[in-house]
């Protein structure tokens, strides 16, 4: 069971609420329909209710408001427009992912695309699939959890009729199993024919709430319509017998040449147009919507059976329909009270909750895409590329050889690379917010945060050794093994090494979380050369870096304080790496981007 209770969107601009004060009931088993015009408020009632936008009212999920469900996924499947995926990221991977998200085995992805038909497409890209494929996948997103409850925003928009009957077919059978369905449409032809419910909203506010066979009745019109050169002379005609045989008929001119006839058959109005020598082009029967305000109308009109109709024209004889208990019922008797916006409790804005499994869910994302690929080995290419180079000239030494640092580079190619594999950790995750569909951000939590650092800092260092392999195998098969030895202050330039790759890759990470694009990651991590380090040497050149470099010493003249022998060497290493120019400047950089992250961060849940 599915409540909405008093639901209105917070005022925009002094302009009133897209919603309001909005109440109705989705039943388990059934399918119930939101109808409306665009703009009359449908989204914004789904968005209310899945606390994604601020406002007042409250929704239950069989008893419980959102919030306050351990796992949403697995009591509510939400489609909220087309499926945020990496255009590249295969359908497979694509729900793999968003398993890890949900907290749901990865053997669940394989069962759904059985489920939805998309079997024999796995390994088709996101970005090749069709509309209707491509809503199939947003289903079966939907399904991951096995929730209880879809909320689907029109579904079928956009989709063939073969493409409809598919989806409305699922969505019964979610329905016939005990499940809630609960989709918007604006087609009110679709609904009769899709849903058993139909709540009717217009300008925010509940116009109906109707099983299917009252909605029908009341909102759907058979007509017949016709198309003829003497359009007046036919309507005078149809009205004059309908007014002689006393039959409830209505004659509508629609166009100079078009006509539209309640009340009668194709049959009747061909015999008319035969026996008055009247030219027809066009005669069909058709089924038309008589619109929200005529719907309100027949309700009232049913209400009172000693009014009658009001008649549209001078031909106008419509009929008097007997009342029902149904159609005078505009909110069912099952339906809460309405409490009035004052006393509705609030919706508060609540951010998308961080994925069930962070450091899966980071795996999969990065390595879902070729991208990542790419730029490991493009990174590799060049790095092995300028190492020969370099060693052809003799001028380099030999730790600018392995890490294929040219002094002319700001920054060598596995540093560089680790700093745009940070970026995109977040860049892309701003671009298409799977986890965090229909909000439009990405959740910043703990875990993901510590997720994407940790995998970051994997693939920068597997980079950095990667690199410095490759390029030592390549100068031994170039050059002969006498170019490549040992140097004597290894933990150091390892260290420093190490430290340089993760250093930009965390940089990139953050700064691309902070503003929410790739490009801000990127130009952080080219701003250590070009602005941090200048500002850096000259702090370092003054007394406060030789003070820094008698550290180890100090420490080691304490006599509570004894380590291993040749720890000495370590701590000297880490030492240097700190008062590095360049490894002051990341380690500047990075105090500064964690503050604004955890700044934003406090900011957009107080805001919230």
């Amino acid at each position: 069971m599915l409540q909405a209770i008093g639901l209105t969107s917070a005022p925009h601009r002094g302009r009133p609420p897209a919603v309001d004060d909005l109440t109705f009931e989705a039943g388990p088993g059934r399918v119930t329909a939101l109808l409306g015009a665009p703009g009359s408020g449908k989204t914004t009632a789904l968005r209310l209710m899945l606390e994604i936008d601020a406002g007042r009212g409250v929704t239950y999920f069989r008893g419980r408001p959102l919030h306050r469900i351990p796992h949403p996924a697995r009591e509510v499947g939400v489609l909220l427009g087309d499926v945020p995926g990496h255009p590249v990221r295969t359908v497979r991977g694509q729900l793999r992912m968003l398993s890890a998200a949900a907290g749901v085995p990865a053997s669940r992805a394989d069962e759904l695309l059985d489920t939805v038909g998309l079997a024999g497409l796995g390994d088709q890209r996101i970005g090749a699939l069709s509309l209707g494929m491509d809503r199939r996948l947003g289903l079966a997103s939907a399904l991951l959890g096995d929730p209880h409850a879809l909320i689907l925003d029109d579904p079928g928009e956009g989709l063939s009729p073969r493409e409809k009957a598919w989806l409305h077919g699922f969505l019964r059978a979610h329905a016939a199993q005990g499940g809630t369905v609960l989709y918007t449409t604006c087609d009110p032809k679709e609904a009769a024919r899709a849903a058993d419910h139909v709540v009717t909203v217009d300008a925010g506010r509940l116009v109906s709430d109707q099983n299917v066979i009252d909605f029908s009745r009341t909102r759907l019109r058979p007509r017949v319509v016709v198309r003829t050169p003497h359009a007046a002379r036919l309507a005078a005609v149809v009205s004059r017998e309908a007014r002689a045989g006393r039959r409830s008929v209505e004659v509508v001119t629609e166009t100079g040449s078009r006509l539209s006839v309640y009340g009668s058959t194709c049959a009747e109005i061909g015999d008319t147009a035969f026996r008055h020598g009247v030219p027809v082009h066009q005669l069909a029967d058709e089924i038309a919507d008589s619109g929200p305000a005529t719907a309100i109308a027949s309700e009232a009109e049913a209400a009172s059976p000693g009014r009658a109709t009001p008649a549209s024209g001078p031909e106008v004889a419509p009929a008097q329909p007997e009342p029902t208990a149904s159609e005078s019922e505009a909110v069912p008797p099952t339906a809460s009270p309405v409490p009035g916006p004052e006393r509705a409790p609030s919706i508060r804005r609540r951010p998308a909750r961080g994925p069930h499994r962070p450091l899966r869910y980071e795996l999969r994302r990065l390595f879902g895409v070729r991208t990542t690929t790419l730029i490991m080995a493009a990174v590799l290419v060049v790095s092995v590329g300028l190492s020969v180079f370099l060693a052809r000239t003799g001028h380099a030494p030999l730790p600018n050889l392995l890490a294929a640092w040219p002094t002319a580079l700001p920054l060598p190619p596995a540093a560089a690379g680790a700093g745009l594999l940070g970026a995109l950790s977040f860049g892309d995750e701003f671009r298409y917010p799977a986890p965090a569909v229909g909000r439009g951000t990405v959740p910043r939590r703990l875990g993901l945060l510590l997720a994407k650092l940790a995998v970051s800092a994997g693939v920068a260092l597997l980079l950095a050794l990667i690199v410095v392999a490759a390029s030592a195998e390549a100068l031994r098969l170039v050059y002969g093994g006498d170019v490549v030895s040992v140097p004597p202050n290894t933990a150091f330039l390892a260290a420093s090494w190490v430290g340089l790759n993760v250093g930009c890759a965390w940089a990139g990470l953050l700064a691309a979380g902070i503003f929410r694009v790739a490009a801000a990651g990127v130009a952080a991590v080219l701003a250590v050369p070009a602005l941090v380090v200048p500002l850096v040497r000259r702090v370092l050149s003054g007394p406060a870096g030789h003070s820094v470099l008698e550290l180890p010493g100090r420490l080691h003249e304490l006599a509570w304080l004894q380590w291993p022998d040749g720890m000495d060497s370590w701590v000297m290493a880490g030492v240097r790496v700190v008062v590095h120019p360049v490894g002051a400047a990341l380690a500047l950089l990075l105090s500064v981007l964690i503050c604004a992250y955890v700044f934003t961060s406090l900011r957009g849940r107080v805001r919230w």
